[in-house]
């Protein structure tokens, strides 16, 4: 039986990291962070910010909502305090097809 390599995941993110995963800066997350409760990181004792998937999750939701859909920070937060849940549904159902339409296109790349 071949060796398969165990993927370790994180359980903690810094700022940084989750700022490079959405290509903003990290003052924007620290400007959400004050702007919508549904973001929490956990701090250490140094005051470093630790985001959890979950965490990282409400923010590209807010992402999402305001950057790429157009909301105002006041029109996302009333999005988010009426419809989480659909909003959140809708936005895992476009990653799947961005990460499906990605895909397709490296076949297609490879069948060239």
């Amino acid at each position: 039986m071949p060796y398969k390599e165990k993927v370790i995941e994180k359980k903690y993110y810094a700022i940084g990291e989750v700022a490079d995963m959405l290509n903003v800066a990290t003052s924007l997350i620290r400007f959400w962070e004050g702007e919508f409760d549904i973001i929490k990181p956990k701090k250490n004792r140094k005051g470093n910010r630790q985001f959890t998937i979950d965490d990282i999750n409400n923010v590209k939701l807010i992402y999402h909502l305001v950057k790429e859909k157009g909301y105002t920070l006041q029109g996302a937060k009333e999005i988010l305090k009426n419809s989480n849940e659909a909003v959140k549904d809708k936005m895992q159902m476009i990653e799947s097809l961005r990460r499906v339409r990605a895909f397709l296109v490296e076949i297609k790349e490879e069948l060239r």
